[in-house]
């Protein structure tokens, strides 16, 4: 029997070889400009069908992935994380997908149909996880997935699960404690914000920006100008931030103001700053009003910023500043066991997330390469961060980052880029270009 599948396994890696050949191919001579008009919709259609039975396979097997623990020896925290980075999505889709593939093996109609290319995999994906709550309901959310944008599946989703709750209540805490709100910038370097919550919370939130976005709708009008509600509800969603910073100091003021009378002379209040961040700008590009060659003028985890923009949060923020052309920090030895402020910052600089190739997390912890009780200094050019999981591969199974700088492999002890068997000196790879830091 197991020969036999091992059989059958190799027919379809055979088949699998040939087909990537033949759409590798067709893809490789693909030039959209010499499509004639009347077909091309058509043929991105059938593009489209491939791409969804592509991703229909990955989804059928990524609980057997998970299962083989390949992403283990991998150095992966999650099975999720394995597949986001293979797949290039994020790992809350590729979470998504490995839910999806669980429940699929009691959900035949909604299998049936991703094998036939009629479900996306985020279709797939809000189908299996409502129909697991509700199993008489999957073939109406099937014919709502045919039928609806995904908006309105969602929406569809969302009652049957809430109608199938044995206690909405729980459900209701379940949401209350999953709540969420990420931030990330996007390959264009635009700031994007993701929240999750009660609808309770939202409709608060919506009820406070709504007069605003009306606010921005009026002004824009009376200005001749005409922009999408999402941009009005940007507008709204900052002056929200703005107006809240601002109560805050006009009340910090006030209670400076209240304590003098009272009590004599006050503790001047502080007032908090409407900015907090990391700012990196080339000292000329500051003076000069623009950033010019491989000058640089960015908020790192944000994105790149004009001078102009720079100038301003300098003047109403409190930013840890790093100048390329201020004092020299890469070079600096400090014989205490952390960083300095200024080795700090500038290591935040150059290596804002985890120095684990793949990894997403931004969350990080300074690593020695070097243990500071061999070595009993702190040098910048011997400094990792690291996220807690792959912090703690390094310290109980032996993983390491191999030889260099910057984002890069972590393999395990047996691997031969480890730098037990490269022959590498750990810690005395090539330092990271010179980092100047005023902070």
């Amino acid at each position: 029997m197991q020969a036999a599948a091992e059989r059958g396994d190799d027919e379809q890696f055979d088949e699998l070889d040939s087909l990537r050949s033949v759409l590798g191919r067709l893809v490789g001579d693909l030039d959209p400009d010499s499509v004639p008009l009347p077909c091309v919709d058509a043929l991105s259609a059938a593009y489209a069908e491939v791409e969804r039975l592509a991703a229909a396979g990955v989804t059928l097997l990524a609980r057997r992935v998970a299962e083989s623990g390949q992403w283990r020896r991998e150095g992966f925290a999650s099975a999720e994380e394995q597949l986001a980075a293979r797949s290039g999505e994020t790992v809350a889709g590729s979470r998504q997908r490995l839910a999806a593939s669980r429940v699929l093996p009691s959900l035949p109609a909604t299998a049936s149909a991703l094998r036939a290319g009629e479900l996306s995999v985020a279709q797939t994906g809000v189908v299996a996880d409502a129909a697991n709550s509700d199993a008489s309901a999957e073939s109406s959310l099937l014919a709502t997935a045919r039928a609806e944008p995904l908006s309105g599946l969602r929406t569809q989703a969302a009652r049957v699960r809430a109608a199938a709750a044995a206690d909405p209540d729980e459900a209701h805490r379940r949401i209350h404690r999953s709540r969420s709100l990420r931030t990330f910038c996007d390959r264009e370097g635009a700031w994007n914000l993701i929240a999750r919550g009660g609808a309770e919370d939202g409709s608060r939130i919506m009820a406070a920006l709504g007069p605003l976005v009306d606010q921005a709708f009026r002004q824009a009008r009376r200005a001749g100008t005409h922009e999408s509600h999402a941009a009005y509800a940007f507008d709204a969603l900052v002056a929200l931030a703005r107006g809240a910073s601002k109560c805050r100091n006009e009340r910090a003021l006030a209670s400076e103001r209240t304590g003098a009378d009272e009590a004599g002379p006050a503790t001047p209040a502080r007032v908090r700053p409407t900015h907090l961040g990391l700012l990196r700008v080339d000292l000329e590009a500051l003076r000069r009003g623009a950033v010019a060659d491989e000058e640089h003028c960015e908020i790192t985890g944000v994105g790149p910023v004009p001078v102009r923009v720079a100038r301003e949060m300098l003047g109403e923020s409190i930013l840890k500043l790093v100048i390329t052309r201020g004092s020299d920090v890469a070079s600096v030895i400090h014989l205490g066991r952390g960083p300095t402020a200024a080795q700090r910052v500038a290591l935040l600089w150059s290596s804002p997330g985890c120095s684990a190739s793949g990894c997403p997390r931004t969350r990080t912890e300074i690593d020695h390469r070097i243990p500071w009780a061999q070595s009993r200094h702190t040098r910048l050019a011997e400094l990792d961060p690291l996220c807690a999981h792959h912090h703690a591969r390094k310290t109980r199974d032996n993983w390491a980052l191999v030889a260099g700088t910057g984002r890069r492999a972590m393999v395990p002890p047996d691997d031969p880029r480890h730098p037990a068997h490269a022959g590498s000196r750990t810690g005395t790879d090539r330092a990271p270009p010179a980092l100047r830091a005023n902070g």
